[in-house]
Protein backbone atom coordinates (compact mmCIF):
# COMPACT_ATOMS: atom_id res chain seq x y z
CA UNK A 1 0.00 0.00 0.00
CA UNK A 2 2.76 2.45 0.88
CA UNK A 3 4.63 1.58 -2.27
CA UNK A 4 1.57 2.11 -4.41
CA UNK A 5 0.94 5.48 -2.71
CA UNK A 6 4.48 6.73 -3.39
CA UNK A 7 4.21 5.62 -7.00
CA UNK A 8 1.10 7.67 -7.60
CA UNK A 9 2.31 10.70 -5.51
CA UNK A 10 4.17 13.46 -7.45
CA UNK A 11 7.33 14.09 -5.44
CA UNK A 12 10.42 15.95 -6.82
CA UNK A 13 13.31 13.96 -5.49
CA UNK A 14 15.92 15.52 -7.81
CA UNK A 15 15.17 19.19 -7.00
CA UNK A 16 18.67 19.84 -5.53
CA UNK A 17 20.25 18.88 -8.85
CA UNK A 18 18.21 21.50 -10.66
CA UNK A 19 19.03 24.10 -7.99
CA UNK A 20 22.77 23.48 -8.43
CA UNK A 21 22.41 23.71 -12.17
CA UNK A 22 20.51 26.99 -11.88
CA UNK A 23 23.16 28.43 -9.47
CA UNK A 24 26.00 27.51 -11.80
CA UNK A 25 24.14 29.06 -14.73
CA UNK A 26 23.76 32.40 -12.92
CA UNK A 27 27.37 32.32 -11.76
CA UNK A 28 28.49 31.94 -15.35
CA UNK A 29 26.20 34.80 -16.45
CA UNK A 30 26.83 37.35 -13.64
CA UNK A 31 30.21 36.38 -12.20
CA UNK A 32 31.22 35.10 -8.78
CA UNK A 33 29.82 38.14 -6.86
CA UNK A 34 26.34 37.61 -8.16
CA UNK A 35 26.71 33.91 -7.47
CA UNK A 36 27.77 34.54 -3.90
CA UNK A 37 24.87 36.91 -3.38
CA UNK A 38 22.51 34.31 -4.78
CA UNK A 39 23.97 31.70 -2.40
CA UNK A 40 23.43 34.08 0.55
CA UNK A 41 19.80 34.45 -0.53
CA UNK A 42 19.30 30.75 -0.98
CA UNK A 43 17.36 28.46 1.28
CA UNK A 44 20.28 27.90 3.65
CA UNK A 45 21.07 31.64 4.16
CA UNK A 46 20.39 33.34 7.46
CA UNK A 47 18.50 36.32 5.95
CA UNK A 48 15.40 35.78 8.02
CA UNK A 49 14.17 37.77 11.01
CA UNK A 50 16.55 35.98 13.34
CA UNK A 51 19.58 37.07 11.27
CA UNK A 52 18.41 40.72 11.17
CA UNK A 53 17.98 40.87 14.94
CA UNK A 54 21.40 39.39 15.58
CA UNK A 55 23.07 41.87 13.20
CA UNK A 56 21.21 44.80 14.87
CA UNK A 57 22.29 43.59 18.30
CA UNK A 58 25.92 43.47 17.16
CA UNK A 59 25.76 47.03 15.81
CA UNK A 60 24.16 48.35 19.01
CA UNK A 61 26.85 46.69 21.10
CA UNK A 62 29.60 48.24 18.95
CA UNK A 63 27.95 51.69 19.24
CA UNK A 64 27.79 51.37 23.02
CA UNK A 65 31.48 50.52 23.11
CA UNK A 66 32.30 53.57 20.96
CA UNK A 67 30.11 55.77 23.20
CA UNK A 68 31.99 54.58 26.27
CA UNK A 69 35.32 55.34 24.60
CA UNK A 70 34.16 58.83 23.65
CA UNK A 71 33.00 59.53 27.19
CA UNK A 72 36.33 58.53 28.60
CA UNK A 73 38.12 60.74 26.04
CA UNK A 74 35.90 63.73 26.96
CA UNK A 75 36.56 63.21 30.66
CA UNK A 76 40.29 63.10 30.03
CA UNK A 77 40.10 66.34 28.05
CA UNK A 78 38.10 68.09 30.77
CA UNK A 79 40.63 67.05 33.40
CA UNK A 80 43.50 68.27 31.22
CA UNK A 81 41.79 71.66 30.69
CA UNK A 82 41.18 72.03 34.42
CA UNK A 83 44.85 71.33 35.12
CA UNK A 84 45.91 73.85 32.48
CA UNK A 85 43.64 76.55 33.91
CA UNK A 86 44.98 75.96 37.41
CA UNK A 87 48.56 76.16 36.15
CA UNK A 88 47.81 79.33 34.20
CA UNK A 89 46.33 81.05 37.25
CA UNK A 90 49.39 80.08 39.28
CA UNK A 91 51.71 81.47 36.61
CA UNK A 92 49.77 84.75 36.44
CA UNK A 93 50.00 85.18 40.21
CA UNK A 94 53.72 84.43 40.28
CA UNK A 95 54.62 86.49 37.17
CA UNK A 96 56.63 89.76 37.65
CA UNK A 97 54.05 91.80 35.74
CA UNK A 98 51.36 90.84 38.23
CA UNK A 99 53.63 91.71 41.14
CA UNK A 100 54.40 95.13 39.63
CA UNK A 101 50.74 96.06 39.31
CA UNK A 102 50.07 95.91 43.05
CA UNK A 103 52.74 98.45 44.12
CA UNK A 104 51.73 100.65 41.19
CA UNK A 105 48.15 100.98 42.42
CA UNK A 106 49.38 101.49 45.97
CA UNK A 107 51.76 104.20 44.75
CA UNK A 108 49.16 106.16 42.76
CA UNK A 109 46.59 106.50 45.54
CA UNK A 110 48.86 108.52 47.87
CA UNK A 111 49.64 110.93 44.98
CA UNK A 112 45.95 111.70 44.55
CA UNK A 113 45.64 112.30 48.26
CA UNK A 114 48.62 114.67 48.25
CA UNK A 115 46.96 116.96 45.64
CA UNK A 116 44.61 118.85 48.02
CA UNK A 117 47.33 120.37 50.29
CA UNK A 118 48.27 122.90 47.60
CA UNK A 119 48.18 125.70 50.13
CA UNK A 120 51.19 125.40 52.35
CA UNK A 121 52.40 127.59 55.12
CA UNK A 122 54.03 130.78 54.00
CA UNK A 123 57.77 130.96 54.42
CA UNK A 124 59.56 134.09 55.72
CA UNK A 125 60.66 134.92 52.17
CA UNK A 126 57.09 134.80 50.97
CA UNK A 127 56.02 137.00 53.86
CA UNK A 128 58.54 139.57 52.71
CA UNK A 129 57.16 139.40 49.18
CA UNK A 130 53.64 139.95 50.51
CA UNK A 131 54.84 142.99 52.37
CA UNK A 132 56.25 144.41 49.14
CA UNK A 133 52.83 144.27 47.42
CA UNK A 134 51.36 147.66 46.57
CA UNK A 135 48.01 147.74 48.33
CA UNK A 136 46.92 150.89 46.52
CA UNK A 137 47.13 149.22 43.13
CA UNK A 138 49.22 151.73 41.25
CA UNK A 139 50.53 149.01 38.91
CA UNK A 140 46.99 147.83 38.20
CA UNK A 141 45.97 151.34 37.19
CA UNK A 142 48.81 151.50 34.69
CA UNK A 143 47.80 148.12 33.28
CA UNK A 144 44.18 149.26 33.01
CA UNK A 145 45.21 152.38 31.10
CA UNK A 146 47.32 150.31 28.72
CA UNK A 147 44.47 147.86 28.15
CA UNK A 148 42.03 150.70 27.53
CA UNK A 149 44.40 152.29 25.03
CA UNK A 150 44.81 149.00 23.16
CA UNK A 151 41.05 148.49 23.10
CA UNK A 152 40.42 151.97 21.72
CA UNK A 153 43.10 151.45 19.09
CA UNK A 154 41.53 148.17 17.95
CA UNK A 155 38.06 149.74 17.85
CA UNK A 156 39.36 152.60 15.72
CA UNK A 157 41.05 150.18 13.29
CA UNK A 158 37.86 148.12 13.06
CA UNK A 159 35.77 151.23 12.34
CA UNK A 160 38.17 152.36 9.59
CA UNK A 161 38.16 148.91 8.03
CA UNK A 162 34.38 148.78 8.11
CA UNK A 163 34.11 152.25 6.56
CA UNK A 164 36.35 151.24 3.65
CA UNK A 165 34.30 148.12 2.96
CA UNK A 166 31.66 148.82 0.28
CA UNK A 167 28.10 148.37 1.45
CA UNK A 168 25.77 146.09 -0.46
CA UNK A 169 23.05 148.16 -2.15
CA UNK A 170 19.71 146.51 -2.83
CA UNK A 171 18.64 147.13 -6.43
CA UNK A 172 15.68 146.18 -8.58
CA UNK A 173 15.06 145.91 -12.31
CA UNK A 174 11.71 147.41 -13.41
CA UNK A 175 10.03 147.14 -16.81
CA UNK A 176 7.48 149.95 -17.40
CA UNK A 177 4.71 150.21 -19.97
CA UNK A 178 3.94 153.87 -20.77
CA UNK A 179 0.68 154.27 -22.77
CA UNK A 180 -0.09 157.35 -24.93
CA UNK A 181 -3.50 158.97 -25.45
CA UNK A 182 -3.95 158.00 -29.10
CA UNK A 183 -2.15 157.05 -32.28
CA UNK A 184 -1.27 160.67 -33.01
CA UNK A 185 0.99 161.00 -29.94
CA UNK A 186 4.64 161.55 -30.80
CA UNK A 187 6.28 158.48 -29.24
CA UNK A 188 9.79 159.86 -29.70
CA UNK A 189 8.83 162.94 -27.73
CA UNK A 190 7.15 160.73 -25.09
CA UNK A 191 10.33 158.67 -24.66
CA UNK A 192 12.42 161.84 -24.39
CA UNK A 193 10.15 163.09 -21.65
CA UNK A 194 10.45 159.83 -19.71
CA UNK A 195 14.23 159.76 -20.03
CA UNK A 196 14.42 163.37 -18.88
CA UNK A 197 13.52 162.19 -15.41
CA UNK A 198 16.79 162.06 -13.47
CA UNK A 199 16.82 160.79 -9.90
CA UNK A 200 19.53 159.64 -7.50
CA UNK A 201 19.59 155.85 -7.76
CA UNK A 202 17.79 155.68 -11.15
CA UNK A 203 19.40 154.39 -14.37
CA UNK A 204 17.39 154.09 -17.60
CA UNK A 205 17.91 151.11 -19.89
CA UNK A 206 16.67 149.92 -23.26
CA UNK A 207 13.23 150.59 -24.73
CA UNK A 208 10.94 149.50 -27.55
CA UNK A 209 7.55 150.34 -29.02
CA UNK A 210 4.94 147.60 -28.58
CA UNK A 211 1.70 147.62 -30.66
CA UNK A 212 -1.49 147.85 -28.63
CA UNK A 213 -4.21 148.10 -31.29
CA UNK A 214 -5.86 150.49 -33.74
CA UNK A 215 -2.46 151.85 -34.69
CA UNK A 216 -1.60 152.75 -31.10
CA UNK A 217 1.78 151.73 -29.69
CA UNK A 218 3.03 151.88 -26.11
CA UNK A 219 6.54 152.58 -24.85
CA UNK A 220 8.14 149.67 -22.96
CA UNK A 221 11.23 150.94 -21.16
CA UNK A 222 13.51 149.31 -18.60
CA UNK A 223 15.26 150.91 -15.63
CA UNK A 224 17.35 149.92 -12.62
CA UNK A 225 16.66 151.59 -9.27
CA UNK A 226 18.12 151.50 -5.79
CA UNK A 227 15.38 150.29 -3.46
CA UNK A 228 16.25 152.72 -0.67
CA UNK A 229 16.19 155.77 -2.96
CA UNK A 230 13.65 155.19 -5.76
CA UNK A 231 10.30 153.39 -5.58
CA UNK A 232 7.65 152.49 -8.13
CA UNK A 233 5.23 155.09 -6.78
CA UNK A 234 7.78 157.83 -7.30
CA UNK A 235 8.45 156.69 -10.88
CA UNK A 236 4.74 156.64 -11.76
CA UNK A 237 4.27 160.08 -10.23
CA UNK A 238 7.18 161.56 -12.21
CA UNK A 239 6.12 160.00 -15.54
CA UNK A 240 2.42 160.91 -15.28
CA UNK A 241 3.39 164.57 -14.91
CA UNK A 242 3.72 164.66 -18.70
CA UNK A 243 -0.06 164.74 -19.14
CA UNK A 244 0.06 165.86 -22.77
CA UNK A 245 1.75 162.62 -23.87
CA UNK A 246 1.17 160.03 -21.11
CA UNK A 247 -2.20 158.44 -20.38
CA UNK A 248 -1.09 155.79 -17.82
CA UNK A 249 1.90 153.83 -16.53
CA UNK A 250 1.90 150.08 -15.75
CA UNK A 251 4.62 147.87 -14.23
CA UNK A 252 5.18 144.97 -16.66
CA UNK A 253 7.92 143.25 -14.63
CA UNK A 254 9.72 143.74 -11.32
CA UNK A 255 12.82 141.73 -10.34
CA UNK A 256 15.27 142.03 -7.49
CA UNK A 257 18.93 142.18 -8.45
Amino acid sequence: MATNFLVHEKIWFDKFKYDDAERKFYEQMNGPVAGASRQSSGPGASGGPGGDHSELAVRIASLEVENQNLRSVVQDLQQAIARLEARLSMLEKSSPAHRATVPQTQHVSPMRQVEPPAKKAATPAEDDEDNDIDLFGSGDEEEDKEAARLREERLRQYAEKKAKKPLLVAKSSILLDVKPWDDETDMAQLEACVRSIQLDGLVWGGSQLVPVGYGIRKLRIQCVVEDDKVGTDLLEEQITKFEEHVQSVDIAAFNKI
